[in-house]
């Protein structure tokens, strides 16, 4: 049986507008301050996801990659940082499989700790939602730090720093297909791009 789609989009604004809504007032007043593309980008994607995932439902559904050929890609360091544990999973439900591996990595004392996870959603709606940044422009800064999508070769991406924690994520969309996301907390925006960098993006393009 097909997945609905009608369903699974009114799903996904529900949920965003449930996360809205559940947010204290000092988190809403954060929202306010420095508002996320994580929350927004969903609701403000959601019809052009509705309109992919009509493309994809035609076109029917691709098999996603086995996750250990996704571990395969993750580095055995980032920029200084050893990996720590390796992980990795497929799971399904109503017609969609997504297969993620992911890593760890941190220095001695864990005061500097990097997550890199690859997630193959064989292109389906369900990646679409992941990736709903894909779909929409942004470009923020506030004193705290910045929030912006742009383009790495062909691929979309999209940054969110924050100073006061030195936090951030770098996302990038390969081959319409692949999810990259790089998060880190004490490491500077430099170090996540050089974790990025760590990762073959030409072999992962290339996995079927």
């Amino acid at each position: 049986m097909r997945p609905n789609l009608k369903s699974f989009c009114t799903g996904l604004l529900s949920v965003t507008l449930l996360m809205s809504c559940g947010e204290t007032k000092e988190e809403k007043k954060n929202d306010d301050e420095d508002e996320s593309v994580s929350a927004v980008g969903a609701v403000g994607a959601l019809k052009d996801i509705a309109t992919r995932a009509g493309e994809m439902q035609k076109n029917g559904p691709v098999e996603t990659v086995n996750f250990r050929s996704l571990k395969e890609l993750l580095p055995a360091d980032v920029d200084g940082l050893a990996r720590k544990e390796a992980t990795g999973e497929k799971n399904g439900a109503a017609g969609f499989t997504v297969s993620t591996a992911t890593g760890n990595y941190a220095n001695d004392d864990n005061s500097e700790t990097i997550e890199v996870s690859l997630v193959d959603g064989g292109g389906s709606v369900v990646m679409m939602g992941l990736a709903a940044w894909s779909m929409i422009e942004v470009d923020k800064e506030t004193k705290n730090g910045y929030e912006k999508t742009s383009t790495m070769g062909e691929n979309k991406s999209y940054e969110k720093y924050d100073n006061t924690d030195e936090s951030g994520e770098i996302a990038l969309l390969v081959n319409k297909r692949f999810i990259v996301t790089v998060k880190g907390k004490g490491v500077s925006m430099d170090k996540l791009k050089e974790a990025l960098k760590a990762v073959d993006l030409d072999k992962l393009a290339a996995l079927k």
